[in-house]
C-alpha cells in the first residue's frame, strides 16, 4: 500500500494495523476516546500543547470513508431532541438605533461549552447557511451590546485549502502554502441576529475581532494568523461591510467545488476579501524557514 496523507499525516500500512488493534483490544471505545488514545501515541498536539484529538477523530471518519478500517457507531443517533434543539423565537423587543446608543459593544470568546452551544444554536436557527459545528482550530465570538443582549455570532475556523486570487495575492509556492496556511483563518460565519437594525454595526465588529484574532488563535493553539480570508454569496451581499472594515477585495470564485471534477457542479459565486494582522505578512509567508510561533 502506498502511504496516503491525511490530515497531514502519512498513513501506512502499519499505522492501519494500529488502528485496527487498538479496535480488537478495546470494543467498548467509542470513536471520542478512539481518537484520544491516537492522539496521546502519536504525540499530536498543537503549537500550545492541546491534543488534537478533534483532527484524530476527522482522521478516522476519512480512514473509514475509504473502507480502511472500521468504527463503531456513532453516538447518540437514537437519542431525543435536547432542550437546547428546541428552535428558538426571536426575539423582542428588537433593538434598533444608533451604534453609539448601544456602545460599548463587547465580543465575549466563546472558550465554554454552553458558550458554544450557544453560539451554534443561534447559528443553526437563524444563518441562511446553518451551522454544524467548527471542525479543526476555530475562534468564535458572540457579540452583546452595553445592556449586555446578544447582537451578532461569528466564528473563524480554517483557511481554504487551495484558492486562486489570495494564493496570488500572496505569492506563494505549493509547498510555502502547505508549511503556511494555518497562519490564514477563515471568517465561516458572521450572524447579525434579525432583531437587530444597528447601522455599522457589522464593520464595527469586524474591526474589533480582527484587532483580537491573532492573539485569541496564539492563546489557544500556540500560533499567531497573519491573515484573514472571508468569501461573500455575490447575489445575496453586497460587501460594504467588508469595505468599511478596510478589508482587501481580491475577486470572486469560480462558482465551482473542489469536489466538482466535471465541471458541473454549480455552487454560488462569491467574492474573495482579505484583512492582514501582520504588516509583514507577505514576507512571512515567503520564508524559507519553517514557522514557529512568532512574531
Amino acid at each position: 500500500m502506498v502511504a496516503l496523507k491525511v490530515q497531514g499525516r502519512y498513513i501506512t500500512e502499519a499505522v492501519l494495523a494500529e488502528i485496527r488493534r487498538l479496535r480488537e483490544e478495546h470494543p467498548e471505545w467509542p470513536r471520542f476516546r478512539l481518537s484520544v488514545a491516537l492522539a496521546e501515541r502519536w504525540g499530536w498536539r498543537n503549537e500550545a500543547g492541546r491534543l488534537k484529538d478533534m483532527a484524530a477523530r476527522t482522521l478516522l471518519s476519512k480512514l473509514a470513508a475509504r473502507g480502511l478500517i472500521e468504527l463503531p457507531p456513532l453516538m447518540g443517533s437514537n437519542r431525543r431532541k435536547s432542550p437546547r434543539e428546541v428552535p428558538l423565537a426571536l426575539e423582542e423587543p428588537s433593538i434598533a438605533g444608533t451604534l453609539a446608543s448601544i456602545e460599548p459593544v463587547r465580543l465575549v470568546l466563546v472558550d465554554s461549552l454552553p458558550l458554544r452551544r450557544r453560539a451554534a444554536r443561534l447559528l443553526e436557527q437563524f444563518h441562511y447557511r446553518g451551522f454544524s459545528g467548527a471542525v479543526g482550530e476555530n475562534v468564535q465570538y458572540l457579540a452583546h451590546d452595553a445592556l449586555g443582549r446578544e447582537v451578532a455570532v461569528m466564528v473563524f475556523g480554517a483557511a481554504a485549502w487551495k484558492l486562486a486570487t489570495r494564493d496570488q495575492f500572496i505569492g506563494w509556492s505549493v509547498s510555502q502554502r502547505e508549511a503556511r496556511l494555518g497562519r490564514i483563518a477563515n471568517q465561516q460565519r458572521f450572524l447579525i441576529l434579525p432583531w437587530v437594525r444597528v447601522p455599522h454595526l457589522a464593520s464595527h465588529l469586524l474591526a474589533q475581532a480582527t484587532r483580537r484574532l491573532s492573539q485569541d488563535w496564539r492563546h489557544r493553539y500556540g500560533h499567531p494568523i497573519w491573515l484573514v480570508e472571508s468569501f461573500v454569496e455575490k447575489d445575496r451581499f453586497k460587501s460594504t461591510t467588508y469595505k468599511a472594515a478596510g478589508w482587501i477585495h481580491l475577486g470572486e470564485t469560480t462558482g465551482r467545488t473542489r469536489q466538482d471534477r466535471h465541471h458541473q457542479i454549480q455552487v454560488p459565486i462569491k467574492t474573495v476579501w482579505v484583512k492582514a494582522l501582520h504588516g509583514r505578512f507577505r514576507q512571512l509567508f515567503l520564508a524559507h524557514d519553517t514557522p514557529g510561533d512568532s512574531p
